[in-house]
């Protein structure tokens, strides 16, 4: 009897922590690849330029493969300036990992796009791109989603920009963006969002030093967050999206954490949809902390998605306050609605040891590429905590990659 009661312990347990995976243990779907299956080739492109600073990010964008063991990497950067906002951009680097990479950095214009390997015309004075996500359109267009930083104009928000070469985009309309950051002057809103924010609505100060223009219209409730989306087009042509949400909590709460950076908000991964990829609607909360199976300082930053026949398998920036942490927890879902998480406590790709690039955090492109054979997965590397106050030497952020020949346990 007491066996029998131990061995019913220990399953639970099991199940609890949510360890590695056992086929009996969670129904049928797609078992992913064991986190040893993954080869780990280090950092494959560092900040070496002047205007790049010490940080690169590919968090959230894109890797294309040109053919050739080529790619091309979509990436941002934070600038070698102390002021915040006036040193970002993004940029693409080119080559063969392991090889030399060439660099192009976005040159920005308020009127018509620059001839120029990569431009961003009819962008507002002082208004620096980040997080770069660029789609090849079904048809034929490229589309360059970003988030615009305004620290003069108290602007924060995700904007959309179109190309007919792939080279030269032009904002679509910088006042109407897909989403806004809560922190945007369009933000008017007082009370609580439908994700759960509560805003208090802007001081008659912040109304005086950044009024909105004429004609701009004021923040929609349902597209105010936090940064940190991605957007995918689907099979049919129309498009989702995965944002970092904030949900407000009550003082003496137990998840507050003081030592966050968004101290009084937990996290969570929302999804919305889209007919053309610009205005989004239909917003749900997807993923979200479970109260018996995840910790108490746990939340999410961030699920990019890689689209297969068996269906949706995603990258989920899983979050731990406490020791402010981020790794890469794999989850699946058919619909991109229902997720499922198996492997809670044990990263699908594991950090760094202590001084290397990702020793602290992992934050992933857009998706796991196959190709020339096998699976690719560029992501950033962070040295340091999220909140900055324990880093292993000078803090700095890498793009780093990892290999698998199949996703899947065979």
């Amino acid at each position: 009897m007491r066996k029998a009661l131990f061995g019913i312990v220990t399953v639970l347990m099991v199940l609890c922590a949510g360890g590695w995976y056992r086929p009996k243990d969670f129904g049928e779907f797609p078992k992913p690849c064991s986190p040893e299956s993954w080869v780990r080739h280090g950092i494959v492109i560092e900040p070496n330029q002047p205007w790049e600073g010490s940080s690169i990010q590919n968090f959230n964008s894109p890797p294309e493969a040109l053919g050739d063991g080529r790619w091309r990497i979509w990436y941002g950067f934070w600038g070698s300036t102390a002021t915040y906002g006036s040193g970002m951009n993004i940029a693409v680097a080119e080559g063969v990992p392991g090889g030399k990479w060439t660099k192009h950095v976005a040159v920005l214009t308020e009127g018509e796009p620059a001839d120029a390997p990569l431009a961003i015309g009819n962008l507002p004075n002082g208004w620096r791109p980040v997080q770069p996500v660029h789609i090849k359109l079904k048809n034929g267009r490229d589309r360059l989603y970003f988030w615009a930083h305004g620290p003069k104009d108290r602007v924060v928000r995700y904007l959309a920009a179109e190309s007919d070469d792939g080279k030269r985009y032009k904002v679509l309309d910088p006042h109407r963006p897909c989403m806004w950051h809560f922190h945007d002057r369009a933000v008017e809103f007082a009370g609580t969002t439908p994700a759960g924010l509560k805003l208090a609505g802007k001081s008659e100060e912040l109304r005086k030093r950044f009024p909105r223009p004429e004609g701009e219209p004021a923040a929609d409730p349902e597209l105010t967050s936090n940064d940190g989306a991605t957007i995918y087009q689907l099979e049919d042509g129309t498009f989702e999206m995965y944002v970092n949400s904030l949900v407000s909590l009550g003082k003496g709460d137990p998840r507050w954490a003081e030592k966050d950076n968004l101290a009084g908000y937990v996290r969570v991964i929302d999804r919305l949809i889209s007919k053309d990829g610009l205005k989004f609607y239909g917003r749900q909360t997807v993923i979200k902390r479970d109260p018996v199976r995840d910790a108490i300082d746990q939340q999410f930053y961030y699920l990019n998605v890689t689209y297969t026949p068996k269906g949706r398998v995603g990258m989920l920036g899983h979050y731990r306050l406490k020791d402010q942490t981020m790794d890469l927890e794999w989850c699946y879902s058919k619909d991109g609605v229902n997720w499922v998480r198996p492997f809670r406590n044990r990263p699908w790709l594991e950090r760094g040891w202590p001084g290397e690039g990702d020793a602290y955090a992992v934050y992933t492109g857009t998706s796991v590429v196959y190709d020339q054979g096998k699976w690719w997965l560029f992501y950033t590397g962070c040295n340091y905590t999220h909140n900055m106050k324990q880093h292993y030497g000078e803090p700095r952020s890498v793009i780093m990659l990892a290999t698998t020949e199949s996703i899947w346990n065979k």
